[in-house]
């Protein structure tokens, strides 16, 4: 499953990424922008092929019989200039590129990038990374109709549209001496919901509301437990007893649903309530008519769930840093705990081929498909940001360029973008290490 999954995961990391590269073509084409080269993935060629003049000069007429609209380019031309547009398939399957003719803000010549307007080459920038809040709209609308997974906190969801299906939570052992024992909870049970009493004294202000909550993973279970630690709740389980009213010599098993009350260890106790969980199925929330709203809701959603992971990040990583040089060895070391959040929390294309798609592509298409589009989302979230290698910095630099009355001129424009590369790289190698550290 990890090999598979490893395909799996170049497949989806590849289609993603030219699907943003995507954007910019069409983008770049209705802009009057000549495209060099559209290419599906780095490195030497395999195959390519080329845009027949005949076929375009035909376009114009649509006079005769229609010629090829592509031609197979030979090798011994891969090197080679063309006239019309390349499309190319490389060796190395990581993505993929959009050549534009004259890429550079200070170039006037006709059909190139840099002789359109401001407003077209904000158009063209941000073009991929709309095409990838598409991507994820499109993928969390079909989930939403067919089963969408539950992984954030008060996901987004319709409520006159909200169709759960829940998994199954069963006890798989009871530990003794513990509150799970002590109620009567057995091995075997199966976990419907659990309700907290609002009679239940508390010391906190203001005490915590009553809420029932259906279990669908043992997720489920943990996060109620520990939102209700020291409190008495009641437990609803689902119980296989003999029934006794049966005379014959086997006695046939029937469900029987019982209310527990179970009061949970306090905070700092070994077992909050004492018991091995199983798992059958998960959540899935499910629409109909609502399932274009819920895909788009989950979009911004998780798009602001992104940026809040990505501030984190920055900050326990700044926060880390400095604290390196107090004299303090507390402050030190909390700062290096910092660094390791941080750290922590990123994981680059190695860390998500080798570690997250296996999980993913093991726990069935519906994950996975979620999994595509949370990638998605970050890509398009990370190509926003006013890094000067990515879009939202290439456009930072035109805008600035624009207030300044004006053009930023080739060289520097290429030194500024060059030297940002330079340091993604190293981040981009420090994030490898991490993940192969992880990984082994």
């Amino acid at each position: 499953m990890t090999t598979l999954g490893i395909i799996v995961g170049i497949l989806v990391l590849t289609a993603l990424i030219v699907l943003h590269e995507y954007g910019h073509y069409r983008t770049a084409i209705r802009n009057g922008v000549r495209v060099l080269e559209f290419a599906i993935g780095f490195g030497p060629k395999v195959a390519a092929w080329v845009k027949n003049p005949k076929y375009l000069e035909w376009q114009k007429t649509k006079k005769g019989d229609q010629p090829k609209k592509w031609l197979r380019l030979a090798k011994k031309d891969y090197g080679k200039p063309q006239d019309t547009l390349i499309f190319s398939i490389n060796w190395l399957p990581l993505g993929g590129f959009c050549a534009m003719d004259g890429e550079s803000d200070a170039d006037t010549r006709k059909g190139t990038f840099g002789a359109t307007s401001f407003w077209a080459k904000t158009k063209i920038l941000f073009a991929g990374v709309a095409m990838n809040w598409l991507t994820a709209f499109v993928i969390l609308t079909v989930l939403a109709w067919t089963g969408m997974p539950v992984f954030l906190e008060n996901q987004f969801k319709i409520d006159s549209d909200f169709h759960p299906e829940y998994g199954t939570v069963t006890v798989a052992e009871v530990i003794k001496n513990t509150p799970a024992a002590e109620a009567g909870l057995r091995s075997g049970d199966r976990l419907i919901s659990a309700s907290s009493n609002a009679n239940t004294p508390c010391d906190e202000s203001p005490c915590p509301t009553a809420e029932t909550v259906i279990f669908g993973t043992a997720n489920d279970v943990v996060t109620f437990n520990n939102h209700h630690l020291g409190q008495t709740v009641i437990y609803t389980v689902e119980r296989e007893n003999c029934d006794a009213e049966k005379t014959s010599d086997i006695c046939p098993l029937v469900s029987q649903t019982k209310e527990l009350s179970v009061t949970l260890s306090p905070e700092g106790s070994e077992y909050t309530l004492g018991i091995k969980m199983s798992q059958e199925g998960q959540t899935l929330y499910r629409s109909t008519w609502s399932a274009p709203i819920v895909g788009a809701g989950t979009t911004v959603q998780i798009t602001v769930e992104t940026y809040k992971g990505i501030a984190s990040m920055i900050g326990n990583l700044v926060s880390g840093v400095a604290r390196q040089f107090s004299p303090d060895d507390a402050t030190r070391e909390a700062g290096r705990t910092a660094i390791g959040t941080a750290g922590d929390s990123v994981s680059g294309p190695i860390g998500i081929i080798g570690v997250i798609f296996p999980a993913f592509t093991s726990a069935g298409a519906t994950n996975l498909a979620f999994l595509a589009a949370l990638i998605s989302i970050s890509l398009a979230c990370m190509n926003v940001l006013p890094i000067p290698a990515l879009d939202g910095g290439r456009w930072l630099l035109i805008a600035l360029s624009r207030l300044r009355g004006k053009r930023l001129s080739k060289e520097m424009e290429e030194k500024i973008v060059s030297r940002a590369f330079i340091v993604l790289l190293a981040l981009f190698f420090l994030i490898a290490v991490l993940d192969i550290i992880r990984l082994f």
